[in-house]
């Protein structure tokens, strides 16, 4: 709300932005012609856009400021789609597992003595 830029990204009329309806149409017809058949709303983009800087590891304070959202509540609905990332975490306990298991594996692969 606070940032006016001077130049777009992609400029409408006189260098001024497009109007959310110029946005639609030209998402629309952008879609069409990469023969994308489901619906793609700039919302959509926008998600996207914060779920993959949520999962290249960005912090959430920092998405909630380029989202422009003023309580963390609002950007922390992003987290739920990086829940993949949770299966990479390792506890103490895990790695104290894998340490066990490599012990009994090396353990076992010699001969026993009679």
């Amino acid at each position: 709300m606070t940032y006016q830029p001077e130049v777009y990204f992609v400029e409408g009329e006189k260098g001024k932005p497009y109007s959310a309806s110029s946005i639609r149409k030209f998402l629309y017809r952008s879609c069409k012609a990469a023969k994308i058949n489901r619906k793609v709303t700039p919302h959509a983009l926008r998600h996207s856009y914060a779920t993959h800087l949520l999962e290249s590891g960005v912090g959430l304070r920092h998405i909630q400021e380029l989202l422009g959202h003023a309580k963390p509540e609002t950007t922390m609905i992003y987290t739920h789609v990086a829940r993949k990332d949770l299966l990479d975490i390792k506890s103490p306990l895990d790695y104290a597992i894998e340490q066990k298991t490599e012990k009994k594996n090396k353990n076992s692969s010699y001969p026993e003595n009679n």
